[in-house]
């Protein structure tokens, strides 16, 4: 005698395979995009190492930047085309949760604080957040997401802050 599935049994096997597909689907997009955050919280510490080269040259002082641009064209000093001399690799510009295609369009997915542009490392001021040394700094933002491209993340932008750190935490403490 022959056995086999009956008609019954193959078709809970294959709900069965249904419903685990569709429980992994999701979760695996959920990894695939904390990945990517974790991709472009690099090229922001990679920025700002590569800042922090261009501080070595220039006296501490920040670069006099525009936030950004609308397309690669424009001829306006914006983060790609002032620190790329000092980036290890050009792709940092790029946040790899980009998939609108922002950065290919205007050379990069960060914006730049142009409110401190131009200003001495050392006597960073901004909205109210005057720096005192290195405590302030870790509150005053030089780069951020230009859109939210972290779906998954509470903030959705990352940002990276004076004193170097990466961080989606967006919190501004400001004294009199």
């Amino acid at each position: 005698m022959r056995k086999a599935f009956t008609l019954i049994e193959l078709l809970v096997v294959i709900a069965i395979l249904a419903i685990l597909a569709a429980i992994a689907i999701p979760a695996s997009s959920r990894v695939v995009q904390a990945s990517k955050s974790a991709a472009c919280f690099s090229n922001l510490h990679n920025l700002g190492v590569a800042l922090n080269s261009y501080l070595a040259d220039h006296n501490q002082v920040l670069p006099q930047l525009e936030a950004g641009r609308q397309s690669t064209s424009d001829d306006v000093p914006v983060i790609d085309n002032t620190l790329s001399k000092y980036a290890t690799d050009p792709r940092i510009f790029i946040c790899p949760a980009d998939n609108v295609g922002i950065g290919a369009r205007s050379g990069t997915s960060y914006y730049w604080n142009s409110a401190i542009s131009g200003e001495s490392m050392t006597h960073l001021h901004f909205m109210l957040m005057n720096q005192n040394m290195n405590q302030a700094n870790s509150e005053i933002p030089i780069l951020s997401d230009k859109q939210g491209f972290h779906p998954y993340e509470a903030n959705k932008v990352n940002l990276l802050y004076a004193d170097g750190h990466a961080s989606a935490d967006v919190s501004f403490v400001t004294s009199q």
